[in-house]
């Protein structure tokens, strides 16, 4: 173990026993007084934060784990295919790449270079980028946006797909040997058409740095774009209205059905059990919370009729040990509602079965020299195409803050 894991475990450990000492004072002073000091409060409030964060940042490294390890098996596979006579072998990659490169950086190819290029974008006057460009830029918004790892996702080159969905199910029965048969009714089956909306995003980078060789264009341009595409991904996953954006899981046209919190202004330990069990038991074995960090930090003070916390901590960083709120995971999702009355702000279940985000594959960039010119800039304009609904609804349910 590594010093500077030791010190997170040491963090982490040392928090929770404070959490759980000070919060302890203040439930007992709520059960005397009716209410806590407030200075007590807000030393609980400011540990639960610190624990909210430490947790954050676990997540964000477990997803980047495993990310970099995706990437590494399909960064093998497609070297293995690329180096075959019949791909051309890395020849035909390192020219697309370059052909790129020079269009970003002068706004020019020579013809030989842009026989490389994928077909224009004609609505624009710019270029599809080559797939190992979109590869690294999904890669950036899968590790910030947390949905994504936790839903299902589905890569096309059309503008949207349709899914079959069971509405229905066929009822069972008992019967004889010789009994008759007779047939079983109920299943009904659907579609849910989920289509991609167009998101763009828009990056300026100075004539400087263009000129200078060994700036990494790519590989900025990619993060850049990345960090755009998965703030605005990510709100829509959650509560977009799937006008002209993705449908959320929190949106009342997704159809997810909501149990009470058992307060009127904020959440109970009852509210989230009987939230974790009004899904379906089939959908519990791959279920989990997803809530805000702030959310998350209200969470840590809940206790169990026995006084025990309902927040188990994972302390061992090294094999990868979660920590789990009633012995399920949970991820922060910046997106989710904060607590108020009538708001929704955890939900629970199995996302992969509940929601699937589709990809259209393509990801155009235009350069516009022209509009920032006199900042010195050059401005870059990607657009690429998302979309996400709720395709089986029963499979999740949200906490409502409501008596």
């Amino acid at each position: 173990m590594t010093e500077e894991i030791r010190q997170a475990v040491d963090e982490l450990g040392n928090a929770v026993e404070e959490l759980k000492t000070e919060n302890r004072k203040r439930l007992d002073e709520i059960e005397k007084k009716g209410h806590a000091d407030p200075i007590l409060q807000d030393k609980v409030d400011k540990i639960s934060d610190k624990i909210a964060e430490i947790e954050e940042k676990r997540q964000d490294n477990e997803i980047l784990k495993k990310n970099l390890e995706r990437a590494e098996e399909k960064l093998a596979s497609i070297e293995t295919r690329l180096a075959r006579p019949e791909y051309g072998g890395t020849k035909e990659v390192d020219m697309k790449m370059k052909a790129f490169g020079s269009y970003l950086r002068k706004g020019e190819v020579d013809p030989e270079e842009t026989k490389a290029l994928y077909e224009s974008d004609d609505t624009l006057g710019g270029f599809y980028a080559p797939a190992e460009f979109v590869a690294e830029l999904i890669k950036g918004v899968t590790e910030i946006s947390p949905i994504r790892e936790i839903a299902r996702v589905i890569q096309t080159d059309k503008r949207g797909v349709e899914l079959p969905k069971r509405t229905g199910q066929f009822s069972a029965s008992f019967v004889s040997e010789t009994g008759s048969r007779t047939e079983t009714t109920g299943y009904q089956s659907g579609q849910v058409s989920i289509d991609a909306h167009e998101l763009y995003a828009l990056v300026d980078i100075s004539q400087s740095l263009l000129e200078d060789s060994a700036f990494d264009l790519e590989s900025e341009m990619a993060s850049e774009f990345a960090e755009r595409f998965a703030l605005a991904e990510g709100t829509s996953f959650v509560s977009g209205n799937g006008v002209g954006r993705p449908q959320g899981f929190t949106d009342s046209s997704a159809g997810v059905s909501s149990t009470n919190s058992g307060s009127g202004s904020a959440l109970t330990t009852n509210g989230l059990i009987d939230l974790a069990y009004a899904v379906k038991s089939e959908y519990q074995r791959n279920a989990r919370f997803v809530m805000s960090r702030a959310t998350f930090s209200k969470v840590l003070q809940l206790e169990d009729t026995e006084g025990q916390k309902i927040f188990h901590v994972g302390l061992n960083l090294v094999s990868g040990a979660p920590s789990t709120l009633m012995g399920f995971p949970y991820t922060l999702a910046t997106d989710m509602p904060a607590i108020g009355g009538s708001a929704k702000p955890i939900a629970f279940g199995d996302f992969a079965r509940a929601y699937t985000i589709v990809d259209r594959v393509n990801v155009s960039i235009m350069r516009d020299p022209f509009s920032q010119a006199t900042s010195g800039n050059i401005r870059y304009v990607a657009r690429k195409r998302v979309g996400g609904a709720v395709v089986l609804a029963e499979a999740i349910q949200l906490q409502n803050i409501s008596a």
